[in-house]
């Protein structure tokens, strides 16, 4: 989880300095390249992945609603920042289009001195010392025991569980009304008013 969130900040930085570089280049191509790669990162569900999987069981939820509320306070300063006055004059919008660099950078610098999730720890790479040890350095001392357990018995249930394509999750029709449910609300989410908040 980790790496993968260090190689989408890359990602990001990257992006936001081709952005930043296309009025000096006199390219609009640059623009739409980095918008894109903005796109195609996997920020925001790795984000929630890992802050959900990091956080102790009676705050997971809270911990999540917190990604949410800040992905709205970036639009909304985006939005401020994008008026004439700030940044969004003739001379400065290129610094308005790298600043989606800058919380990639500080997440860049940060992050290594965070632990991986305790859950990818013990599921994926067996490695039950390191998840232990993340626990603590997240959690701090104390019996962690029972969410270790918990982890155990959620991997024990993963090992019966098929792993779907997603073209057999397409074709299987139990899953077909939250396909579209999912599709819908992903769909429409531009109408909610999300970028008026």
């Amino acid at each position: 989880r980790k790496k993968c969130l260090l190689c989408n900040n890359v990602l990001m930085i990257v992006a936001a300095s081709i952005m930043g570089c296309s009025k000096i280049s006199q390219s609009f191509e640059m623009i739409l390249i980095g918008r894109f790669m903005c796109g195609v990162s996997l920020c925001v569900p790795l984000h929630h992945q890992y802050v959900g999987e990091i956080s102790p069981r009676k705050l997971r939820g809270f911990a999540n609603s917190t990604s949410s509320f800040f992905w709205t306070l970036g639009k909304a300063v985006g939005q401020i920042s994008g008026q004439r006055e700030l940044l969004g004059s003739q001379s400065l919008w290129p610094m308005l289009m790298a600043s989606c660099g800058l919380p990639a950078l500080v997440q860049l610098v940060t992050l290594p001195f965070f632990p991986e999730s305790p859950p990818y720890l013990l599921m994926q790479k067996g490695d039950q010392e390191g998840c232990k040890k993340a626990i603590r350095q997240l959690w701090g001392e104390g019996q962690h025991q029972a969410e270790i357990d918990d982890i155990m018995k959620e991997k024990a249930t993963m090992k019966n569980t098929k792993i779907l394509s997603v073209l057999e999750l397409v074709k299987e029709p139990a899953f077909r009304w939250q396909l579209y449910m999912i599709v819908t609300l992903t769909a429409t989410i531009q109408l909610c008013g999300i970028n008026a908040v």
